[in-house]
């Protein structure tokens, strides 16, 4: 299975595409799973999971949260959990709703994680070592951390508009997996990134996008 663990909607004040465009593109791409992670809303994810309900896409709920230390991704959370916590409360809160903790783009530029990773070890269910968002040298301290302590991966493309989904993805042994399969073959390290980093240019572009939904929000 072809999985982009991070993907945004318009319910994200930066996003610009509606679920129903994120799973469209996700279909025309060759995804079979995607996970819908707005920062601070679950209401993308629920109409993407509508979107695709008879259709052949796996649609895994979730949420991007901003705790003290850094952005945390609660995979398969239905329930908006608030952004400001510690870490470590967070994280609880995560595994409260049943959700898989991930640390996306522990190096990103300007959204790495502040807090020392190394202290959350065993708090963490998995570490995002491909972003299609970031830049590469960063991706690869996320993978050198990852192999360093024998962390489980994630991977996805971070994607702000339909045009991103399915830059980056995680390969998944199996077909038609569920959630809790889709999760347990990621900690038991089954899987491996795929897919790469957008080049300047794109980057450019979704810099601009996301600055335009940023004005739409901030300005509606």
């Amino acid at each position: 299975m072809k999985a982009d663990l991070h993907v945004h909607t318009n319910y994200s004040y930066d996003s610009i595409s509606s679920p129903q465009e994120i799973v469209k593109a996700a279909l025309q791409k060759g995804l079979d799973c995607i996970a819908i992670c707005d920062h601070g809303e679950i209401n993308g994810a629920i109409e993407a999971i509508k979107a695709a309900f008879d259709k052949p896409i796996l649609v895994i709920p979730g949420i991007e949260i901003k705790s003290q230390e850094g952005d945390i991704l609660g995979l398969n959370v239905k329930t908006i959990i608030p952004n400001g916590l510690s870490v470590l409360e967070t994280i609880l809160e995560i595994k409260k709703a049943g959700g898989l903790v991930v640390i996306p783009h522990p190096f990103g530029l300007c959204c790495s994680f502040d807090g020392n990773l190394k202290n959350i070890i065993e708090h963490i269910d998995a570490i995002e070592v491909l972003n299609a968002n970031i830049f590469k040298n960063n991706n690869q301290k996320a993978l050198s951390l990852a192999k360093e302590h024998n962390f489980a991966i994630t991977a996805g493309s971070d994607a702000h508009s339909s045009m991103f989904v399915g830059e980056a993805f995680l390969e998944i042994p199996g077909e038609k997996l569920s959630i809790s399969q889709i999760f347990e073959q990621i900690k038991n390290k089954r899987c491996k990134p795929s897919g790469k980093e957008t080049n300047i240019f794109l980057k450019g572009i979704a810099f601009l996008q996301r600055s335009w939904a940023k004005i739409k929000y901030y300005t509606k």
